[in-house]
């Protein structure tokens, strides 16, 4: 028996290949198959099943593409209705892998057709469980996106996932290690553990929805403190049920290399918004107009979804040489298939054809500090609510980046807005959205947050986050 989990950073995201005997399973696949048949043909393996715990809201699987290149069935659990050929499983129906066996455990709760597959091992005992979004470490999913207004509330979705945890989880032995879909980072629950799996034991005693002693109690810990999904969530639980274009074929027509003019050609008759996906250091010193900068070396995916809603906009790409395959694949993991293409040759092209470029202003947190000395600044801090309200420079405003366009009202037309996050990434992509919408008068202080407590610019007391639910 073989078991590999194939965990990917930038969406926090672990699918996995199980092996027994020549034949193969892959749990939860991100949508490019190539490391999911390397792995196969290397082991000399067949991959037999292709395993989703549920319709992923984060991103777009690759079991169509799998399935289609192996002959591999895809299976779903209970209540699910994809628009493709699937076997749709019943509750207890078990899958021989081998000399292993997959055994099908229904967990409604995060979706309703969350399901849970326990691996028992050729001996008969069960060795590990592929929890998806319905267990994490250190938490449970959040119970609000399969929400049908009317019919169904969270807290109805709260209290399926208390009894399927209860009923089907948490009766099985301490040593069955646990492999959710996701780890920190991710926006499909709320206080996920930088460990990607645990054993069952050690979660019963540790993760805080588990503790919970009473269903009541635990219906208010797990929908306490949700933030909105992402925009772009529904948008790939719709494609994940439906029929999409090959990942092969989105990556065709998003790597075309485009001419400065056929770059502008595009951005007008087709209304493409420019992703400059450079690094922020590069990218202050001369960007496109109007263009968005978000980094490819950072939370890429997540934070294109949050900053652009509509998955189907159409995008034109600035990318470092080299870079462009993993921009338009990154996208194409989150469902942004509508890339026309890149600027060939990049920004020193764009110069080159004399085109006029724009740039942003960024200041070390020394230089910072010591203007804040000299005068009273409009400074805006983009991080996260919790980063806000546990420590924070004085008398700055607070506008998080996820909730940017909702809080323009925050940032002036007529003074300087100096805008710091927690290390430069996110603040950089505030300025380069605000630069787009009209306002010029920003700086933007490299390394956040994190930077500027090292000076001597007044900061608050900092309170652990813990303290500030109490």
């Amino acid at each position: 028996m073989n078991i590999e989990q194939i965990y990917t950073g930038c969406l926090a995201q672990g699918a996995y290949y199980i092996e027994s005997d020549g034949e193969a399973a892959i749990i939860d696949p991100l949508r490019e198959t190539s490391p999911y048949i390397e792995r196969a043909n290397a082991r000399n393996a067949k991959i037999k099943f292709v395993l989703e715990t549920h319709f992923h809201a984060d991103f777009v699987s690759g079991h169509l593409d799998l399935a289609k290149k192996t002959g591999a069935t895809i299976v779903y659990g209970p209540n699910a209705n994809p628009s493709f050929d699937a076997h749709i499983a019943t509750d207890g129906e078990e899958f021989k892998l081998g000399r292993i066996t997959i055994k099908v455990l229904h967990t409604p709760g995060h979706t309703m057709e969350s399901t849970c597959y326990l691996l028992i091992d050729e001996n008969g005992r069960p060795h590990s469980i592929y929890t998806g979004d319905t267990l994490f470490i250190g938490d449970v999913g959040r119970p609000d996106l399969a929400q049908k207004m009317g019919a169904i509330t969270q807290e109805d979705l709260a209290g399926f996932l208390y009894d399927s945890l209860h009923a089907k989880i948490m009766s099985l032995p301490d040593d069955v290690i646990v492999y959710p879909a996701h780890g920190a980072g991710s926006a499909c629950g709320k206080n996920m553990s930088k460990e990607t799996f645990d054993t069952l034991g050690h979660q019963k005693e540790v993760n805080y929805a588990l503790k919970a002693p009473t269903k009541e109690q635990f219906i208010r810990e797990v929908t306490d403190g949700l933030l909105p999904p992402p925009a772009y969530f529904p948008q790939n639980v719709a494609m994940n049920k439906g029929v999409i274009p090959s990942v092969d074929t989105v990556k065709e027509k998003g790597l075309r290399p485009l001419t400065p003019d056929q770059f502008e050609l595009v951005a007008e008759t087709e209304g493409a918004l420019v992703l400059d996906t450079r690094n922020a250091e590069t990218f202050k010193d001369g960007f496109i107009p109007r263009s968005v900068n978000i980094g490819i070396k950072g939370d890429f995916a997540p934070w294109v979804g949050t900053m652009i809603p509509d998955v189907k906009h159409p995008l034109l790409i600035v990318a470092d040489e080299g870079a462009e395959d993993e921009v338009v694949t990154r996208l194409s993991r989150v469902g942004y298939d509508n890339v026309f293409g890149f600027l060939a040759g990049g920004m020193n092209a764009w110069k080159a054809a004399g085109r006029d470029a724009d740039a942003i202003e960024r200041i070390d947190a020394e230089v910072f500090a010591q203007r804040l000395k000299e005068r009273e600044l409009r400074v805006v801090d983009v991080r996260k609510d919790g980063e806000w309200q546990s420590e924070r420079l004085q008398g700055a405003h607070h506008a998080s980046l996820q909730f940017i366009n909702d809080n323009l009202a925050v940032f002036s037309k007529e003074e300087t807005n100096y805008i710091h996050c927690a290390g430069g990434y996110r603040s950089m992509i505030a300025a380069s959205l605000l630069k787009s919408r009209g306002y010029h008068d920003l700086v933007e202080v490299r390394g956040g947050f994190n930077a500027i407590k090292k000076t001597d610019a007044p900061v608050t007391d900092e309170v652990c986050p813990s303290t500030l639910k109490k």
